[in-house]
C-alpha cells in the first residue's frame, strides 16, 4: 500500500503488480470512518484484480486536513474534496461510494462526468430523514449511540457491531474498527437530511449499480431501492449482510459483483 498527499488529503492506494486496466477505482467512505475501511479487503482484491484503487479521507477524516473544523464541514466541501482527487489522477475513475459517501458521489455527478458509478448501502436521494426514524424507533439505542458517537463519546463495541455487522466478527477486528472510527461533522448531517439533497435530474447518466444489504440498521433495503428507482436500475439487496458490507465476513461477496459488473461494462 502507498500512502499519498492531494493537497493535504489522505489517500491510500493499491496498484497491480502487472499491467493495470485503462481506468481506475476511487472509493469514498461513509460517516464516522476514514480511507482505511476499503483498505482492509477492497483496495487489496482490486489491484490483485488489475485495477489501480485508491481510497480518499474526507476533510476532517482520517490523516486529512480539517479534523480541528470538522463540526463546519459541509457535504459540498466533501463533493470539493473528491473533486480534487480526480483531477490529479491520469484518467477519470470509477466512483464507489457507500453510506455517506454513495451520497457525496451522487452530488458530485451533478456537475461532473464519471466512467461508472457504484453507491454502497448509500444515503438515498431523498435523504437520511426516513432511515434516521427508522432507527430512532426500531433500534433507540444505536440512534442514541449514534448520536453520541457523532458529538466524540464512547460508545459500547456491541453498538459499533450492531450499526455495521450482522455477521460474525472477532472482538479483535471489532476494537480496531472502533479505534479508527471518529466523529462526524453535523452541519454534513443536516446536508444529508435537508438542506443540500441530490436531484437526480442533474446526475448524468453513466453506468451506475446500487447495492444494499438485507440486515443493514442504518440504511435498511428499501433505501437502495429508492435510490435504485431514482436513477431507472435495480437494485441488488446482499443477504444476511450488513451495513459494514466492505468489512462483512461475505466481503468477497460484494467485491466480486462489482468486478463483474465492471467487467460487463466493457
Amino acid at each position: 500500500m502507498s500512502q499519498n498527499r492531494f493537497h493535504d488529503l489522505e489517500v491510500l492506494a493499491r496498484t497491480p503488480s502487472g499491467p493495470s486496466k485503462p481506468v481506475p477505482l476511487l472509493f469514498v467512505h461513509g460517516a464516522f470512518a476514514g480511507a482505511w475501511c476499503w483498505d482492509e479487503h477492497f483496495l487489496p482484491f482490486f489491484a490483485d484484480a488489475g485495477y489501480a484503487s485508491y481510497a480518499v479521507s474526507l476533510s476532517g477524516h482520517g490523516g486529512s486536513r480539517g479534523r480541528e473544523r470538522l463540526d463546519h464541514l459541509s457535504i459540498a466541501d466533501y463533493v470539493a474534496d473528491l473533486a480534487e482527487v480526480v483531477e490529479r489522477l491520469p484518467v477519470p475513475p470509477v466512483l464507489i461510494g457507500h453510506s455517506m459517501g454513495g451520497f457525496v458521489v451522487q452530488k458530485y455527478l451533478e456537475k461532473h462526468a464519471a466512467p461508472a458509478a457504484v453507491l454502497m448501502c448509500s444515503v438515498p436521494p431523498q435523504g437520511l430523514m426516513s432511515a434516521a426514524f427508522g432507527v430512532m424507533f426500531s433500534h433507540p439505542g444505536l440512534f442514541r449511540d449514534l448520536n453520541t458517537l457523532m458529538s466524540g463519546g464512547q460508545v459500547a463495541l456491541d453498538s459499533l457491531r450492531e450499526a455495521l455487522f450482522a455477521q460474525p466478527i472477532s472482538v479483535d477486528d471489532l476494537t480496531r474498527f472502533y479505534r479508527a472510527s471518529q466523529p462526524e461533522s453535523h452541519r454534513a448531517i443536516w446536508d444529508m437530511s435537508l438542506f443540500d439533497l441530490p436531484h437526480p435530474s442533474r446526475v448524468g447518466k453513466q453506468p451506475m449499480l446500487v447495492l444494499g444489504a438485507e440486515r443493514d440498521h442504518l440504511m435498511p433495503p428499501s433505501t437502495a431501492e429508492m435510490t435504485a428507482r431514482a436513477y431507472g436500475v435495480e437494485a441488488e439487496i446482499f443477504p444476511g449482510m450488513g451495513h459494514g458490507l466492505m468489512l462483512e465476513r461475505d466481503w468477497r461477496k460484494v467485491a466480486q459483483r462489482i468486478l463483474d459488473w465492471l467487467e460487463e461494462l466493457k
